[in-house]
């Protein structure tokens, strides 16, 4: 891995050893500030991911009259204000690239008495938003955005709410906690129906503060979320656990990088965020879970990885939710199996930070993968474990902004026979920072 200008080198050389921790929990890390900013008293967060994202979901709480501070040794306190007494920002709140933040913060304000607009970089500025502001409408916010429902975007809130039944039409967690942030403040029941469960996150955190929240489930696996509105949140002391998205990257670096071996420590292991792991074992991955245990409410574990002989399979679609973010780095792992590997339902990749799908088919063709590109997913071809090929010298991949297209491919690069440089690697910083020096320390590199 060497640095060139803005551009890095992700190159063959040593077999990855040793053992990694990832940053915490970007999921967990952006609902622990919002709902420690709703309760009344001081919560303390330890374990916060300090990326770019969870960053500016702390500056928009702070604008919004929580006070909140990280302590020498880590640990963030947050003092929080109660439901329904945010207050008035007196600026706009700059929300960089996270599609997270500004989705559920829309999802926070839309039941207070406040005006609030929303800006972020050119990546996040081209995510529409409807699907959040459709359901935030009906409870009786406003928004005035850009076209196509995108940034920059001015809301106002409404109280009192209308609490409201809404049943999702595409599976996403980002929505349904929303409007369940939404109905925190609204008087009555608010309902979310789930036709596919999605991250969980909310619900145990809603919980664990001390909101009324109850989850039905139907035969068919519809989920039916109630939240009672007008809550009073208790200050909680949290340990966020490593992101598993994050420890996909250091996994399948193992995996596929002969002669390897890789521990990954206090990973989350919440059974709605790990189909990336499952997938992979049913790809005969080398995969151990070891040390399982509970966390704050989450369950906890260490993942150990080895350098493995993978083989193709069909993804089942009903999966896509609980692993949506590592689809990326599974197509990575698709392309050194045996075999053909098909994946569809995977709309949702097309509206990321990017239009993950194209830019993956593209960027793996370049280095010599055989992949075809459907609507809705892509079928891979591997090379049974032969390194991949990018020509007699390393082409350069566009991440177009998207910090899980960039960690991807530098790990594809880790296997490939003349190495391959990532345009920018700078947008790994909202999600994993020290990645690259990661990568290093496991590969024995000073």
């Amino acid at each position: 891995m060497t640095e060139i200008a803005r551009n890095m080198l992700f190159e063959p050389g040593a077999p990855l050893r040793g053992t990694a921790q990832v940053p915490g929990d970007k999921s967990i890390s952006h609902r622990s500030l919002m709902l420690s900013a709703l309760a009344v008293g001081e919560s303390h967060v330890s374990g916060l991911l300090e990326g770019e994202d969870v960053l500016a979901t702390a500056a928009a709480m702070r604008a919004l009259g929580a006070q909140i501070e990280r302590n020498e040794n880590g640990v963030w306190h947050i003092y929080g204000v109660g439901v329904g007494s945010l207050t008035q920002p007196q600026t706009a709140l700059d929300m960089g690239n996270s599609g997270t933040s500004t989705r559920l913060l829309m999802g926070l304000l839309a039941s207070h008495n406040l005006t609030a607009t929303f800006i972020g970089d050119a990546s996040l500025s081209k995510r529409p938003m409807s699907r959040v502001t459709t359901p935030l409408g009906l409870m009786g916010a406003e928004f005035m955005n850009a076209p196509g429902g995108r940034l920059p975007l001015t809301m106002r809130g409404l109280v009192p709410a209308v609490p409201i039944e809404y049943r999702l039409p595409v599976a996403s967690a980002q929505v349904k906690s929303a409007i369940l942030l939404a109905g925190l403040n609204a008087p009555g029941i608010t309902r979310v129906i789930e036709p596919v469960p999605t991250r969980d996150h909310s619900e145990r955190m809603l919980r664990g503060f001390g909101a009324q929240l109850e989850v039905e489930v139907e035969p068919d696996g519809t989920r039916i979320i109630s939240v009672t509105g007008e809550a009073e949140l208790r200050p909680q002391t949290l340990v966020v656990p490593g992101d598993p998205s994050s420890a996909a990257f250091p996994v399948v670096a193992a995996l596929i990088t002969p002669g390897s071996e890789v521990t990954v420590t206090n990973v989350g292991m919440n059974p709605t965020r790990t189909g990336i792991f499952r997938m992979l074992q049913a790809m005969g991955a080398d995969l151990s879970i070891t040390n399982e245990r509970e966390v704050g409410g989450e369950p906890v574990a260490d993942l150990v990885a080895r350098h493995s002989a993978l083989t193709g399979i069909d993804v089942p679609p009903d999966i896509a939710p609980s692993m949506i973010d590592e689809f990326p780095i599974f197509f990575v792992a698709a392309a050194h199996a045996s075999g053909r590997t098909r994946t569809s339902g995977l709309d949702e990749l097309r509206v990321k930070e990017s239009d993950r799908l194209a830019l993956m088919a593209h960027g793996l063709a370049r280095i010599g993968a055989s992949v075809e590109e459907q609507e809705d997913g892509l079928i891979i071809d591997g090379r049974a474990g032969d390194p991949l090929d990018g020509g007699n010298s390393a082409p350069t991949i566009a991440a177009e902004l998207d910090h899980r297209i960039a960690m991807s491919f530098a790990v594809a690069g880790l296997n490939t026979r003349s190495g391959l440089i990532i345009d920018d690697m700078s947008p790994v910083a909202t999600s994993f920072p020290g990645f690259t020096d990661l990568l290093r320390t496991l590969r024995g590199e000073s």
